[in-house]
């Protein structure tokens, strides 16, 4: 009896269970790596559906209350190429100033064959009838280049071919007429700077009509020794005369000199050209500018043509 009374007692006082710290520690710490990797997996899902969203038919794409998407923001894909297409606002810019600058020329062009032209004639009525016939000239030489480049495109070669010889003609014609105008009025200008008189040449001529007014005082009684000494000093006064007005005629073209001297120095002395082989390349050079109006006009039109067909050609090669 004794034994099962002290079996049945329970005793008051129980000792608390111990903790187990460290279960608990390697949950807190497995915890933040489950959520990091949790969350990799998210955005690799994400990153994976944003590159495919344009690829899966909208029948195949989950319901509005599924699955809250974010929107995709898609930048503008940069072109890599280095040798990237201008604009089309630099695209037309050149060709405009290439026309601009053929107008102008044009413009020159027909006012100098006009000009020359009613210069040779012998009277107003001629005069006017060669200053007709020298802007018809030049207008035909300006226009007819884009006229027979469109016929030569169009397949109407032979049309071409003879619009090119009409445009050779008028374009000699022009040609002629500009080198009378530069040259009439280059030796114009040459010769009034020529003759002007500075103050060395007024000194030169002072001093020789004092030498001469000495020599008729001393030779009026006969030929002596000192009438041949102021026979000596007149035509030293006279050859200082001579050289002040030489240096004046040089300076009256003074571009020629520089051409000279600047072609000389760059080829270091192994070309040493005259003033009259500058002389002919400026006259060919003032001649010429003017006539090539027409052809300018050409290239800027076709310029422009293929400008504007450039951007609907890159459009149509895009994706």
């Amino acid at each position: 009896m004794a034994d099962d009374i002290t079996a049945s007692v329970i005793p008051l006082h129980q000792a608390p269970p111990k903790k187990r710290g460290k279960p608990e520690a390697g949950r807190s710490k497995a915890y933040p790596q489950r959520k990091r990797q949790k969350a990799k997996v998210v955005a690799a899902e994400y990153a994976e559906h944003a590159s495919s969203e344009g690829l899966i038919p909208p029948e195949f794409l989950p319901a509005e209350g599924a699955m809250v998407e974010l929107p995709i923001t898609r930048q503008p894909a940069v072109a890599s190429d280095p040798e990237a297409p201008m604009t089309p606002a630099r695209r037309q810019l050149a060709p405009a100033l290439l026309s601009t600058a053929a107008l102008a020329l044009g413009v020159v062009g027909i006012t100098i064959n006009g000009w020359f032209a009613r210069s040779l004639g012998s009277s107003d009525v001629a005069g006017w009838l060669f200053l007709a016939v020298g802007v018809a000239a030049d207008l035909v030489a300006l226009v007819m280049p884009s006229c027979a480049a469109g016929l030569w495109q169009a397949g109407q070669r032979a049309t071409a071919l003879v619009g090119w010889a009409i445009w050779l003609m008028t374009f000699v014609f022009a040609v002629t007429a500009g080198i009378g105008f530069a040259s009439t009025n280059i030796t114009d200008s040459t010769f009034a700077r020529a003759s002007r008189v500075t103050p060395a040449i007024t000194n030169a001529q002072g001093a020789l009509a004092d030498a001469m007014a000495a020599r008729d005082r001393e030779c009026k009684g006969g030929v002596g020794k000192f009438c041949r000494e102021r026979e000596a000093a007149v035509a030293e006064r006279r050859q200082i005369l001579d050289s002040a007005m030489t240096a004046v005629g040089q300076a009256a073209d003074p571009q020629t000199d520089a051409a000279i001297k600047l072609a000389t120095w760059v080829s270091r002395g192994m070309l040493r050209p005259a003033p009259e082989d500058f002389a002919m390349l400026r006259l060919i050079m003032l001649a010429l500018l003017p006539q090539i109006g027409g052809i300018l006009i050409m290239v800027g039109r076709h310029s422009a043509s293929f400008a504007s067909q450039r951007p609907s050609k890159e459009q149509g090669s895009g994706p």
